[in-house]
């Protein structure tokens, strides 16, 4: 035990102001946020600092500044001697992850970001798709619920969260379905999320193929530190690899409870969420209470993390 993961989160808590205070104390998140408006081509800070929910809430803008907040997050650790043993991002945080690993340039994952949020956006017209969340249900009963709400329409688990917490993804009509059987089925709570577009699940296809395209052309290379990948929950350090499980992920389901467990298995016993909320803290709990979690995303936070670090390694040394 006593080993350190740094999870980078692929949704936000709350979406104005995050970052803000981040660039207002620290150089090294300061000097992240300009490198991503100038990749972004706009002041992407700006709409991190000053957007609306619903400016932040489309996804070729969601991505990109969610990005933005977790690497100058992890510079302002990483600067202070914080390096993990493993990564893992959910879902978008999984560019992250690779930026921090030392895998992908941050200036050109910005521009891949925003390029998959309008591919993913442009894949499925709105209203044709939905995700919603079921909690309080296996796995394993929740993919049964799908197969039987789909009707010949596409419908499938797309983030396998936690033990009793299942996002699924497809047709908007099979979704509701299968949220009714869920109510029925005894779940204590089986909702539609507001998204802007079905993601993980075969509906992604046309933004899987204009996406592999882009993700052909970018450079990737060997990782300094393991990442876990949402589509195989398994520990990686090749680029090519990355490369691949980018491409695969898709249209592929976020194997998230598995991916914590191969962690705790490796010996992690902190997890660290680097970025904007603690979504991904949450899960982390729900999935085993015997681990720590701490979370950065302001000057509070960074202050706790960084004490939950220094503990972390003064105990390990003293084993």
């Amino acid at each position: 035990m006593g080993k350190i993961a740094f999870l980078f989160p692929g949704q936000a808590s709350q979406y104005p102001s995050m970052g803000r205070e981040l660039f207002e104390k620290f150089p090294a998140a300061r000097e992240a946020f300009q490198q991503a408006d100038q990749a972004a081509g706009f002041p992407l800070s700006k709409l991190c600092f000053e957007g609306t929910e619903d400016d932040l809430k489309l996804t070729e803008n969601t991505q990109p500044a969610i990005l933005a907040v977790s690497i100058a997050a992890y510079r302002v650790l990483a600067e202070r001697g914080n390096i993990p043993d493993f990564v893992a991002g959910h879902s978008l945080g999984e560019y992250s992850a690779l930026v921090a690993a030392g895998s992908l340039d941050f200036t050109e994952a910005i521009r891949l970001v925003r390029s998959r949020g309008r591919f993913m956006q442009e894949a499925v017209p709105a209203g044709v798709g939905a995700m919603a969340a079921i909690l309080g249900l296996a796995p394993a009963l929740v993919a049964e619920i799908c197969h039987r709400a789909a009707d010949g329409e596409v419908l499938a688990p797309a983030n396998l969260n936690a033990p009793e917490q299942t996002v699924i993804s497809g047709a908007a009509a099979a979704v509701k379905r299968a949220v009714e059987i869920a109510s029925q089925s005894g779940a204590k709570r089986a909702v539609l999320l507001p998204v802007s577009a079905p993601f993980h699940c075969e509906l992604m296809k046309p933004a899987e193929q204009r996406l592999e395209a882009d993700l052909r052309r970018a450079t990737f290379g060997e990782l300094k530190v393991p990442l876990f990948t949402n589509v195989d929950a398994e520990a990686i350090t090749s680029g090519e690899e990355a490369r691949a499980a980018l491409v695969r992920q898709v249209c592929q389901p976020v194997l998230w409870e598995e991916s914590v467990r191969g962690m705790i298995g490796e010996g992690v016993s902190l997890f660290v969420e680097v970025g904007p909320g603690r979504v991904l803290s949450g899960l982390v709990r729900q999935i085993d209470r015997s681990v720590r979690v701490a979370n950065v995303e302001d000057e509070a936070t960074l202050a706790s993390a960084t004490d939950k670090l220094s503990r972390e390694r003064l105990s390990v040394a003293e084993t």
